[in-house]
């Protein structure tokens, strides 16, 4: 494990806790190789600190720190043990949890205490003076076993308003006995932006002492307490990467330290890691297996998705007119949806993007909007399939056709036994031959791709790498004068792989079958037009 701290984490911290308290939330449980997986994530980041757990009260995380020590070789953090104070009428010594915080092998220890005197009372049921000793005593022994001390105050501001002067007190206790930094926990996460800025600059004022700031994000606004906090005092700042954690969740790292350091100058990561932001969440999130947050700030791929025609000509102008920073920087990039909404220009800057240049071309860009028009108002969406959106762009009649679809038919059936067996057959025309294909799958989707897929392939191998990786099918209901408003419309989308890139093609129909078999044959299609075009 590393021990050195980088040069700016003295100056401002950057600490993490995905691993203890992001794995709180409701869904995640990271084995122990996904900890170290994830911590070296978070390393590669460029964080300061990164919190492994509890040693001592969690066997998982007792085998972390165990195994982190010849297994992790951080480059930017130090590795963090969390664990509460000596309990009362304990010895510090003595306390089997305190040791525990030492045998973790960890650089740095945080301590969770209580500041507000209704837990004190309540809670721990001991006196505010046997409170305040615990952490003193606690402190004072890690640091002189050579250890770095950090203290978490918890319900730090609910404590606040109970009894303003207890929590100030303990700060300066925590900070004479050696800690180095005081943490602000808004444990309950009811802080509002305003209050926060009052409170942090009334105890930074009184306590002297260098302060940290920990929100929950249970009013929504965790993110904003946290740079408020900054604003007010502080340097030092709790987060877990995607805003995990229990209930509502934390303030988000990457939106955190993305507003710090390009909003208020403070630089808190290594040069160029912040550019990292949205592959460093996208693969934090895969290893929690939670799919990532498509509108998630700075971080989602739809941070920086233009949709209004209104944008999409001002962006073509000057992409800064609509974007707050350059995409770029967090590792993001621009990108125009194309939906009845788009104007001209969107098309056009669709296109570009895509390798198609139509400027000057009106015809050209005039039908594609109203084609795109009439497909939406019929239940098309092209948002999520820029393939199908790529194919209207090529145009029927520049497009040379690679196959006909003479017809296609499925057929499920079950047998007295209860089993159900599927078969499709497909009739495809192709440089000049005719091919009749049949196949079995696991229902009728499958079976056409399957059909579809060996039908084409005979007649061109280079499509034998492309696999079906992913099918949504939604039920969109659409109005009928002639069935009283019940009708309704399946769209389908499709993706599709050949091991190195991905495309999405999209099929509408009232029938089910029919959208799958529009998005599957588009997805052969443009797996056949794409290097060509």
């Amino acid at each position: 494990m590393s021990t050195t701290p980088l040069p700016q984490a003295d100056a401002f911290h950057v600490y993490d806790t995905t691993l203890r308290d992001g794995a709180q939330r409701e869904g995640i449980s990271y084995s122990v190789n996904d900890k170290l997986a994830v911590a070296r994530l978070l390393d590669d980041y460029g964080v300061g600190f990164i919190e492994g757990g509890w040693p001592g009260a969690l066997p998982k995380d007792t085998e972390f720190f165990q195994r982190a020590q010849s297994e992790l070789q951080l480059k930017y953090a130090q590795l963090v043990a969390f664990g509460a104070t000596r309990k009362a009428g304990v010895v510090v010594s003595e306390d089997q949890q305190v040791r525990a915080l030492l045998d973790s092998g960890a650089p740095v220890i945080t301590l969770v205490a209580k500041s507000d005197v209704w837990h004190v009372e309540q809670a721990l049921k001991t006196s505010l003076e046997e409170n305040e000793a615990m952490i003193r005593d606690t402190v004072a022994f890690l640091v002189g076993e050579g250890r770095r001390v950090f203290v978490d105050m918890e319900h730090f501001f609910d404590g606040y308003k109970h009894d303003p002067d207890y929590g100030v007190r303990l700060l300066v206790a925590a900070a004479e006995s050696g800690a180095d930094v005081g943490v602000l926990c808004d444990t309950n996460g009811g802080m509002l932006p305003l209050g926060m800025a009052e409170v942090v600059s009334d105890v930074a004022a009184r306590s002297g002492v260098r302060l940290g700031i920990h929100c929950q994000d249970d009013t929504g606004c965790a993110v904003a307490n946290t740079v408020t906090a900054v604003s007010a005092g502080v340097t030092h700042v709790q987060c877990t990467a995607n805003g995990y954690g229990e209930r509502t969740g934390n303030a988000d790292l990457f939106p955190v330290v993305a507003n710090l350091q390009l909003k208020m100058g403070i630089e808190c990561l290594p040069e160029g890691k912040l550019a990292e932001t949205r592959r460093v969440s996208h693969a934090i999130a895969e290893i929690a297996n939670i799919a990532p947050d498509t509108h998630q700030a700075y971080a989602g791929v739809s941070s920086f998705a233009h949709k209004a025609g209104l944008h999409a000509s001002a962006l073509k102008v000057n992409p800064e007119l609509y974007n707050h920073i350059d995409p770029a920087l967090v590792g993001g990039d621009q990108r125009v949806l194309v939906t009845e909404m788009a104007g001209r220009a969107s098309v056009e800057m669709k296109g570009k993007e895509l390798g198609y240049d139509m400027a000057g071309d009106k015809e050209r860009i005039t039908r594609v909007v109203d084609t795109v028009k009439d497909l939406e108002s019929r239940g098309w969406t092209f948002e999520a399939a820029d393939a199908s959106f790529e194919l209207i762009l090529m145009g029927a009649d520049e497009q040379e056709r690679r196959f006909e679809v003479e017809s296609w038919r499925t057929i499920v059936e079950q047998d007295a036994s209860g089993e159900v067996r599927t078969e499709a057959t497909v009739k495809v025309r192709a440089k000049g031959e005719r091919m009749i294909s049949t196949a079995e799958g696991n229902g009728p989707v499958n079976a056409l791709d399957k059909a579809l897929r060996s039908a084409v392939t005979s007649l061109y191998p280079q499509l034998e790498p492309l696999e079906l990786i992913d099918y949504k099918v939604r039920i969109l209901e659409k109005g009928d004068a002639d069935t009283s408003g019940t009708a309704s419309v399946t769209r389908v989308l499709v993706s599709t792989s050949d091991g190195n890139r991905e495309w999405t093609t999209l099929g509408v129909h009232e029938n089910v079958i029919a959208a799958s078999w529009r998005a599957l044959e588009d997805a052969l299609t443009y797996g056949l037009l794409r290097d060509s075009k």
